[in-house]
């Protein structure tokens, strides 16, 4: 009953002065408009972001060939260092902390054609583990290269998406053939598109995929491009390149120390780079959002402080028959949760038209999707939470300490 009494009050209070108190919801409204949308946004954006990352692979190391500029045992410095197919071996071997490894060939310079229809792709050759570690998924009835073709150096190749469409454009391509240069190639998968915002080489979506050995066997190359590998456990990838390291500098001779030997990209650098931008682009569209909620806390408070003045004399009034104090302080903080509850389903409903509407803008390329997750609405609920105690506790206060006495003579 007491609950229920507090309700009709304020809804009798609602009655009697209804323009203020919508200006008062619509502060809430606003803000929580405010801290949702854009904390949907910079969510959308990180993901986005964060997955184009992924595009090139996840927690994948690349080694490319370098120069020394140390002399080392007898040998002077700036020279060339390249890289060999028994190298990436030696790596599985040596180094237990390395769960996947492929050595890769590469040349930008050959025309692969179907009829008229022709390009100089980058064509890479490489092992069956690099379409996992590179995140290469397949259309559906193709397949990535595999331990058979590496060992019976089969003439097969993965097309990346862009280049099976202007070969194919929409005429299936598995199963048919192409040319690497006058070598009649086997298609037997077609990439998944995906988006990259980084690469080395070419885009994987520009790139044909061969076997490593067939590669060899082509055009009789001896050095490789790069090394990829993972680590086994991606919290270990500073001890696991320090012993890559260590395992290279032993078998071509050179510093350890000589960083410019084997030039390394941790792509898990990136990645991390990526996840502390984000985190800290996000935190302040929070932080923006915040004011603006605030600002509608403000006036709740201010609200809250006119209408404990304006019923000064009630309080006395129940004061006098017998409400304690935590009553008072009770039937405040209610008002102010009620106000504020109201302003923020109203403000929830509107951004969630909002997001829905943004996720038909044609924006997704440039800032992802906004997405209304779980981390979205926990913050929000946090900040009405702070809000709604701070704009209410100090006129509730107030209230629940005023005099009886001169209340009632008020």
């Amino acid at each position: 009953m007491r609950t229920s009494g507090l309700l009709a009050q304020f809804i009798d209070d609602l009655r009697a002065r209804p323009g203020r108190t919508a200006i008062t919801i619509l502060g809430i409204t606003w803000g929580t408009v405010a801290v949702v949308v854009l904390l949907a946004f910079g969510f959308g954006m990180s993901a986005k972001m964060q997955g184009d990352a992924r595009g090139l692979g996840d927690g994948i190391v690349i080694l490319f060939g370098g120069r020394t500029t140390k002399s080392f045992q007898g040998f002077p410095e700036g020279r060339g260092i390249g890289l060999f197919e028994d190298d990436a071996a030696l790596l599985q071997r040596e180094v237990a902390g390395i769960g996947m490894i492929s050595a890769e060939y590469g040349n930008g310079n050959t025309r692969v054609h179907r009829g008229t229809n022709g390009t100089e792709p980058y064509v890479t050759g490489v092992e069956p583990v690099y379409g996992e570690m590179r995140n290469i998924n397949l259309e559906p009835g193709g397949r990535f290269l595999n331990q058979p073709d590496l060992e019976q150096r089969r003439r097969v190749v993965v097309l990346g998406d862009g280049i099976k469409k202007l070969l194919f454009d929409a005429e299936p391509a598995v199963g048919k053939t192409v040319h690497i240069d006058a070598t009649p190639f086997l298609v037997v998968g077609v990439m998944e598109h995906k988006t990259q915002n980084s690469s080395y080489n070419s885009r994987d979506e520009n790139r044909v995929f061969i076997p490593a050995s067939t590669y060899r066997t082509v055009f009789g190359e001896r050095y490789l491009r790069n090394i990829v590998y993972r680590p086994a456990d991606l919290a270990q990838t500073g001890p696991v390149g320090k012993q890559v390291y260590q395992v290279l500098a032993r078998r071509h001779v050179f510093d350890p120390t000589d960083q410019s030997a084997i030039m390394v990209w941790d792509t898990n650098d990136m990645l991390r780079m990526f996840s502390n931008l984000f985190t800290g682009f996000t935190i302040f569209l929070g932080i923006v959002g915040s004011f603006t909620l605030a600002v509608g806390g403000i006036g709740v408070a201010n609200i809250m402080y006119i209408v404990v003045r304006e019923r000064t004399p009630e309080i006395g009034i129940k004061r006098s028959l017998g409400a304690r104090q935590r009553d008072i302080l009770g039937q405040f903080l209610l008002e102010t949760s009620l106000v504020v509850g109201v302003g923020a389903v109203l403000g929830l409903l509107i951004s969630v038209g909002l997001v829905a509407l943004g996720r038909f803008l044609p924006i997704q390329e440039q800032v992802g999707t906004p997405s209304l997750s779980p981390a979205v609405l926990g913050i929000t609920v946090v900040l009405l939470g702070g809000i709604t105690f701070l704009a209410g506790i100090f006129p509730a206060w107030r209230a629940a300490h005023l005099d009886p006495v001169e209340c009632l003579r008020a």
